[in-house]
């Protein structure tokens, strides 16, 4: 699944080519996505002017006049500027036209989401519940310790908990515990103000370096010029079961955590 890293990439990579356009018409080719696309986007977008594109968490967010468009990329999506007239591959399922370019949706597995919202969009259902951005000033070492303490899950469970925190999935879950010093086993209500304070570090140290990078390399996502990220060639601890420990050199433990996959160093972190 693209990550935030992977999101705010393809956000800095569309919003260049877009902004300040006007949508000239709107394509949809398969409508039944995660939800059915609205079937009024055409009415309700053409003609508008994009005047931003923003990301919440893992939502894309397209600001126009009338109102905001809400994408969510899903397990396998990914958007890309191409010239008007490009031919659309079986997985290119809606297009918004604008002029001379189109913004393309590309989804394999159909898991992606795009919602039409008028009026204030944070009140949106979707975004209402979110937690505090990691990169902004409100994810801090005395929020997470605050809301660590009344749960009763594991470390990892506890920062892939968007009502804690936004946007950090399972591969940087993996990295920042990793950098911290913690196992991802650890129960939350067991985490210390030093363990919180070395976790918040972590998470946007990760999340910075791999927005810097442009994303990780995942089968699944491209950027929207068509390139892969290459942020993976750096990760630590996600994918390397069995393998050394960077740090130590004890082989990495590969356990299953919430269902996902999970790697950690047995005398790394505690």
């Amino acid at each position: 699944m693209p990550e935030l890293p992977e999101v705010e990439t393809t956000r800095r990579g569309v919003a260049p080519h877009l902004v300040g356009r006007r949508v000239s018409a709107v394509a949809v080719r398969e409508g039944r996505l995660r939800w059915p696309v609205p079937p009024d986007l055409d009415p309700c977008l053409r003609g508008q002017r994009l005047e931003a594109v923003e990301r919440r968490a893992k939502y894309l967010l397209f600001r126009f006049p009338a109102g905001t468009l809400l994408v969510h990329l899903g397990m396998s999506g990914s958007l890309r500027v191409v010239p008007a007239g490009s031919p659309p591959g079986p997985h290119d399922h809606v297009d918004l036209a604008f002029g001379e370019r189109v913004l393309r949706l590309r989804d394999p597995r159909r898991f992606g989401s795009l919602h039409w919202v008028t009026g204030d969009v944070a009140a949106y259902p979707l975004l209402a519940r979110l937690g505090p951005e990691p990169l902004a000033e409100g994810f801090t070492p005395e929020h997470l310790h605050a809301r660590a303490r009344d749960r009763r899950v594991s470390a990892k469970a506890l920062l892939m908990d968007g009502r804690v925190v936004v946007g950090v999935g399972n591969i940087y879950a993996n990295e920042s515990l990793f950098r911290a010093g913690i196992r991802p086993t650890r129960r939350s209500d067991r985490l210390t103000r030093a363990d919180c304070e070395r976790l918040t570090a972590a998470v946007k140290a990760v999340l910075t370096e791999a927005i810097a990078c442009g994303g990780t390399t995942l089968r699944d996502f491209v950027r929207e010029d068509g390139q892969p990220g290459y942020f993976r060639i750096a990760l630590e601890a996600y994918g390397r079961g069995g393998e050394p420990c960077p740090r130590c050199g004890t082989a990495m433990r590969a356990v299953r955590v919430g269902q996902r996959a999970t790697v950690y160093c047995p005398h790394c972190q505690r």
